[in-house]
């Protein structure tokens, strides 16, 4: 968990600031995904998701604008921080206590009571058929 500070900014966990300061200058593009909270993109793994989104058909001008059209570029200041947008902020319902997550090729913020009841909803609607058969502690 992290909290936010009072100017809508996060501490970038140790544990992928280094990387990201030495692989892309500490620059993140961050967008809405899909499921209530914010991605956070390399701008290299960006730009070959913009490119898909980009191509969307009309019928998908929806999701088009939901991502690409709030996408934005941070970056990690000196102090290790990211500053979140303010409208970015306000549609993820950030507050304080944040759930910061690295899932392979990007990152999620959330909010973490909404990914507290988003994680417990996924739960009890069982695992995808691809996990069903791996033992998961």
């Amino acid at each position: 968990m992290l909290t936010l500070d009072q100017k809508g900014r996060i501490t970038v966990p140790a544990r992928w600031r280094e990387q990201l300061m030495a692989s892309v200058g500490g620059k993140l593009i961050i967008t809405k995904n899909a499921d209530g909270g914010l991605a956070l993109y390399p701008p290299p793994v960006w730009e070959q998701l913009e490119r898909i989104v980009l191509e969307l058909t009309a019928d998908d001008d929806p999701w088009r604008r939901i991502l690409a059209g709030n996408s934005e570029e941070v970056e990690i200041d000196s102090a290790s921080r990211v500053l979140i947008p303010p409208d970015l902020r306000r549609w993820a319902g950030l507050e304080r206590e944040v759930k910061f997550m690295g899932l392979g090729t990007y990152f999620e913020l959330w909010d973490l009571g909404r990914y507290e009841v988003h994680e417990a909803q996924a739960i009890a609607k069982g695992r995808p058929e691809a996990l069903r058969n791996l033992k998961l502690a």
